[in-house]
């Protein structure tokens, strides 16, 4: 068992100081040296300065640089050569990395989901109030556009698949820490950078451009929703997200707070629709319902995603343009 006093410092270092569990999370994943080691690995610093520091052989030092890299508790960076190691940084990345670990216990997957459920709400509550705008973005399907709508290259997923150098697919981590969600788990994409991440760690494989945008469609079919990094360029991350056990949802009060809306909004063609209801299920967000027996869309609620497009069999559903291409979520 580790010091829990180690424990509940480094828990502090990533933003959880008041946290009953990510201690307890710590402890199941470090000894006391590990422990020692990742509170001295910020800024980051070569193994012979964390050795130097710790009073620990730099032999050993590497040694543990590479376990806690497989553990995802420790990253690399290299700049001009040298090589710097530095511990994990926040709760979400913790919650990705760590829960990918090949071989983790279901004892602490189960210490995540009770952390998901009992404290990620607050906790992502307090993100989203300090932060100047959401950190995610949903991206439309985009087969879904209607015509005289502009598509622009870091809204498409498959152009982002396009220019993507590297990808790779891993297990997606809230699939993986809930344990009985009945949707694909081998769907969160990484791009480039990221993608080279997993594939060294050993938690993702690389994946061809072909592969990437079978499996996107394969995503849509599953009613899955694409959600990137919320910036104007290639990402690090396409995630296909489920309404269970998502994150991004977990801390959503209301849509359009923790994950951006896309630029597009769900419209219904009231001549083409029968009103099979097929649309009604496929929402994550609760924007579509029946009104004289046919589809309406509350554009309050709806965040531009097109997943229900994919399901309506006259194509009376397409998504519209709404915000300008110069656009910019908040």
């Amino acid at each position: 068992m580790t010091d829990m006093t180690l424990c509940k410092k480094l828990a502090e270092a990533v933003g959880a100081g008041d946290s009953p569990l990510v201690p307890k999370i710590f402890d199941a994943l470090v000894n006391d040296d590990e422990a020692k080691v990742m509170l001295l690995a910020s800024p980051p610093a070569t193994a012979e300065d964390l050795a130097q520091k710790s009073g620990l052989p730099v032999e050993a030092v590497r040694t543990m640089m590479d376990s806690l890299f497989s553990r995802g508790l420790i990253f690399k960076a290299t700049k001009g050569g040298e090589k710097k190691f530095y511990r994990v940084k926040s709760i979400p990345q913790m919650h990705d990395s760590t829960s990918l670990t090949p071989g983790i216990s279901r004892q602490v997957l189960d210490l995540w989901k009770e952390y998901m459920a009992v404290e990620w709400p607050a906790y992502g509550g307090k993100i989203m109030e300090i932060l100047p705008g959401s950190i995610m973005r949903v991206v439309p399907v985009n087969e879904s556009v209607e015509t005289q709508s502009r598509v622009l290259a870091y809204e498409d997923v498959e152009k982002i698949v396009q220019d993507a150098k590297v990808l790779s697919v891993t297990n997606c981590s809230c699939r993986v820490i809930s344990g009985n969600c009945d949707k694909p788990l081998e769907v969160c994409m990484q791009v480039d950078r990221a993608a080279e991440y997993n594939i060294e760690r050993g938690t993702g494989r690389a994946l061809s451009k072909s592969e990437a945008v079978a499996l996107l469609k394969k995503c849509r079919e599953e009613g899955l929703v694409h959600v990137v990094d919320n910036r104007q360029v290639v990402g690090h991350v396409i995630c296909n997200c489920c309404k269970d056990c998502c994150l991004n949802w977990a801390v959503m009060k209301g849509p359009k707070k923790w994950v951006a809306p896309s630029r597009y909004e769900a419209f219904v063609d009231r001549d083409l629709c029968s009103g099979c209801e097929a649309c009604l299920d496929r929402c994550f967000f609760d924007a579509l319902s029946l009104e004289d027996e046919l589809a309406v869309v509350d554009p309050e609620k709806c965040l531009g995603c097109g997943v229900c497009t994919v399901v309506c069999p006259t194509e009376a559903l397409k998504l519209k343009e709404t915000r300008p291409a110069d656009f910019v979520p908040a």
